[in-house]
């Protein structure tokens, strides 16, 4: 409320105070208050001026909002009226009869039969034997053969390396004299042996002839022919024979004794004479199977000691596969034939646009069934990995195993399985389902039994939505 209001309040209100002390239509009050009756009109036409400037501007904000919220309430019902009625004044369509979908599909006909698959496996090519080959003695490599060297190939018996021979070709001339003259002392002592045996056989003749002339010489002291004296010297003569021959007999057991120790001497430098050809013989190291050279540490001028490692060799006549067969494989299998051992598979390796191809054998299973894998491991020796190309161990190859023998089973393209257990058979152009059991595989096709007979038509096309009662149509058939 501004100065102007206020004044124009405090003006009514003392007028209306007037008039309470001095009623209207008293006579004696008309005439003097005709003056104050015309200021006061005045007052109230200013008053009513001023409250109009203040209320036209409020009217006018209070329509422009009104405005601005009733206008998008009548535009929206204006629009939904007009959508009522165009929607309940649009011409009806003609409805058409529901028709019933046909899909088109391809058929196969069922038929039993007996099928032999084959497992498709991968695997890798694997070493059949791998040696370290080490020095047999040392001393200093003075050759090395022209294939020790890495990815080498040696042939059995060719040479892989030559240690200094000298010390042991000395060794084994010292040992051989040592014999000669070993052999010499048993001829010496087997001719003293001879010599004595010579003179004990004399000495013996000679205790005989005293013996003689003693027991002549005894009877003619009786009769006093010959002195007691000259028989104690016949008898002293004796005694003197046969401790000769009895020295002599003593002399040949010592010879003998000799003769068999330079003959134990002989026997002994024999075998040291046969161990120092054969260290002679190692200073020539050769290759003991055809293979592929790996791992060289040798090189002409290296000091090398007995037992140092100087190359691998890994036989290249005897490469294996190694593979793995899933436990329900590996069973199916054996239950059926009792052993993998000596089946025959087909290993291929593939090399960019080309496939060469080695026939193989199993051989042997692993040692131990590998839990982290789930399977059991085999090996198969190729028969010849040299041909059509020499195959290395470490290879990523593929291997072809017959699987067992299945009798009275059928064959169909995967894409007639649904949800793995179900195919579609036609009838009267409908689709039944019917349950199978997958029991193998053969190339892109599957092997199964179940609850299908001989000249079913089974659908082999994908659809969408297949189903009991769906409607085909055979727009080809296999």
């Amino acid at each position: 409320m501004n100065v102007h209001d206020r004044k124009i309040t405090s003006m009514t209100r003392a007028e209306t105070t007037n008039r309470r002390e001095s009623p209207s239509g008293s006579p004696h009050s008309d005439a003097p208050q005709a003056a104050p009756t015309a200021s006061v009109a005045s007052s109230e036409g200013q008053q009513q001026r001023s409250r109009s400037s203040i209320l036209l501007p409020v009217l006018a904000t209070a329509a422009r909002i009104t405005l601005k919220t009733l206008l998008p309430l009548a535009v929206i019902a204006s629009g939904y009226f007009a959508f009522k009625y165009l929607t309940g004044t649009k011409p009806e369509a003609p409805v058409r009869p529901k028709q019933e979908r046909s899909f088109a599909i391809t058929s196969i006909e069922a038929r039993a039969g007996d099928f032999q698959p084959s497992l498709a496996l991968f695997g890798t090519t694997v070493a059949g034997r791998e040696v370290d080959i080490r020095a047999l003695v040392s001393g200093q490599i003075i050759k090395t053969g022209e294939t020790l060297r890495e990815g080498g190939q040696i042939d059995a018996g060719e040479l892989l390396l030559k240690i200094d021979p000298i010390d042991y070709r000395t060794g084994l001339s010292e040992l051989e004299a040592q014999l000669l003259e070993t052999r010499a002392k048993i001829s010496e002592f087997e001719s003293e042996l001879a010599a004595g045996k010579q003179s004990l056989k004399h000495a013996r003749g000679q205790v005989e002839l005293a013996l003689t002339d003693l027991s002549r010489a005894t009877p003619l002291v009786k009769r006093g022919t010959v002195s007691a004296r000259t028989v104690d010297d016949r008898r002293q003569i004796v005694l003197q024979r046969k401790q000769a021959a009895d020295e002599l007999e003593n002399n040949l057991a010592v010879w003998e004794a000799r003769i068999a120790q330079q003959i134990a001497a002989v026997s002994r430098l024999e075998t040291s004479i046969e161990r120092a050809q054969r260290r002679l013989a190692e200073t020539e190291l050769r290759a003991p199977f055809s293979a592929y050279v790996t791992e060289v540490s040798a090189q002409v001028g290296r000091m090398v000691g007995s037992n140092d490692k100087v190359a691998t060799l890994i036989d290249r006549d005897w490469i294996e596969t190694r593979f793995n067969l899933t436990d329900e494989q590996f069973g199916r299998i054996v239950a059926k034939e009792g052993t993998l051992n000596g089946r025959q598979v087909e290993v291929r390796w593939v090399l960019g646009n080309n496939t060469f191809t080695y026939p193989a054998t199993i051989e042997r299973i692993g040692a131990r069934i590998s839990s982290a894998s789930g399977g059991v491991e085999v090996y198969a020796r190729l028969k010849d990995p040299s041909q059509p190309v020499p195959l290395h161990p470490g290879a990523f190859v593929e291997i072809d195993v017959p699987d067992t023998k299945f009798n009275a089973a059928f064959r169909l393209p995967s894409t007639a399985l649904y949800s793995g257990d179900t195919v579609y058979v036609i009838e009267k152009e409908r689709l039944v389902p019917r349950k199978v059991r997958v029991i193998g595989g053969i190339e892109k096709d599957i092997l199964v039994d179940g609850e299908i007979s001989d000249g079913d038509r089974i659908m082999i096309t994908r659809i969408s939505t297949p189903g009991e009662g769906v409607k085909v149509t055979e727009a080809k058939s296999r």
